[in-house]
């Protein structure tokens, strides 16, 4: 499903639109910025470059090694391209996000996730297509779970989703796509009582070593922003929804429900803040398999939950909602902070009901990456329940 990851400013009419609000890059520094002076080199950033063109290329690249509460400590190298296919002024921005990663707790990830816009945004592709190797840990079903039932798993994990929309009505497309969830060499290596884990319980006492789901799915989509690394205003709407077919090969037959809703409003009015909204409702009917449940942070980039670890809560239904709110902190635009606070709930299993709501607060910092893309470097730590907490890093805006 997607994203993870375009600015308000109503386009209703492009002749009322000046050069890209959402880029700001008028009045903005960015870290290329900063090294140019270090070093003293001439900028290239002349009146020409400064505004924003047709086909040209807006690179955003952080190599790192880091630390967060589901990798532990990793390799990364991150890279956010941002492009417009045509007239800046009556096109959103289209994105290519790569993130190759490897931890010492030996995952590798390589996702790479593409949201293209057409000319006039008549038409929006996005894309998501990731490989995994994936030593991790999970937690069980429903909202009573505890640190103590972690089950460590290992297996591999190949996705590939491509959908397709077409404007219908100003702002708002619909289209078709096709997804697929493959899981292999699945491993359970049990939790620390021994007791059967809720992975084996969900699959009649066994493991299954492989599952597949693959389905067509119905998309609509609803969009007024204009840049997605970091919108400064606007609605953001996407609904999916997704039969999974023994027919395309599915191990089981089940359908999947996805509606995730977005605001975004300057706050105060005539500032560069914004106070954001996100919530999702995700829903499976059916018997999905384990992995493919929804789970704190296995949102298309896998941003949710802040303050908790990756798959900490998983269930057959989810409900999540967050409101962050960003400002600046030197005007010039390098450097922003951001508080922030969620809350999750997931629907336990078999029965399907929710009873438990886990909230989490957060804070951090943001530096200008691309000031042309209007991209940032995000470094978040995050307070959860009973002691969990840490380290979350994005490049763009966590939604």
């Amino acid at each position: 499903m997607l994203l993870p990851q375009k600015m308000c400013a109503q386009f209703n009419a492009p002749d009322k639109v000046n050069t890209h609000k959402d880029s700001l890059i008028g009045n903005q520094i960015d870290v290329v910025d900063i090294w140019h002076d270090i070093w003293h080199i001439k900028s290239v950033a002349s009146s020409d470059s400064a505004k924003l063109k047709k086909g040209k290329i807006y690179l955003s690249v952080i190599p790192a090694i880091g630390y967060t509460i589901q990798t532990s400590f990793t390799a990364t190298g991150t890279a956010n391209i941002s492009f417009y296919t045509d007239d800046p002024r009556t096109t959103n921005i289209s994105t290519v996000f790569v993130n190759g990663n490897y931890s010492l707790l030996r995952q590798i990830t390589i996702p790479v996730e593409t949201d293209i816009w057409s000319k006039n945004n008549n038409f929006d592709l996005i894309g998501d297509y990731r490989y995994y190797k994936y030593p991790s840990v999970t937690y069980g079903l429903g909202g009573q779970t505890t640190i103590a039932d972690a089950d460590h798993l290992d297996y591999s994990y190949v996705r590939f989703y491509q959908s397709v929309a077409k404007e219908i009505f100003p702002n708002f497309l619909t289209g078709i796509g096709y997804n697929l969830d493959y899981h292999y060499d699945i491993q359970d290596f049990g939790n620390s009582e021994g007791t059967q884990t809720d992975l084996r319980k969900y699959d009649g006492g066994v493991v299954v070593p492989t599952t597949i789901s693959s389905g067509l799915s119905l998309n609509m989509l609803y969009d007024t922003r204009r840049n997605s690394n970091n919108p400064q205003g606007g609605w953001f709407g996407n609904v999916i929804i997704r039969p999974n077919l023994t027919l395309l090969g599915s191990t089981n037959s089940w359908q999947l429900l996805y509606a995730e809703f977005r605001r975004y409003i300057r706050f105060p009015g005539n500032s560069h803040n914004i106070l954001s909204f996100w919530n999702f409702y995700w829903f499976t009917l059916g018997h999905a398999p384990y992995l493919d449940l929804p789970a704190t942070a296995w949102d298309t980039y896998e941003n949710s939950g802040r303050g908790y670890t990756q798959d900490r809560f998983k269930g057959p239904g989810m409900m999540y909602f967050e409101t962050e709110y960003r400002f600046r902190i030197l005007t010039n635009g390098l450097l922003g902070g951001v508080v922030f606070a969620n809350a999750e709930s997931v629907s336990n299993w078999p029965s399907n009901t929710f009873n438990s709501i886990y909230p989490a607060i957060g804070t951090g910092f943001r530096i200008k990456i691309n000031k042309f893309s209007n991209t940032n470097f995000c470094l978040d730590y995050a307070w959860g329940l009973n002691g969990s907490g840490g380290f979350f890093l994005n490049l763009g805006e966590v939604f």
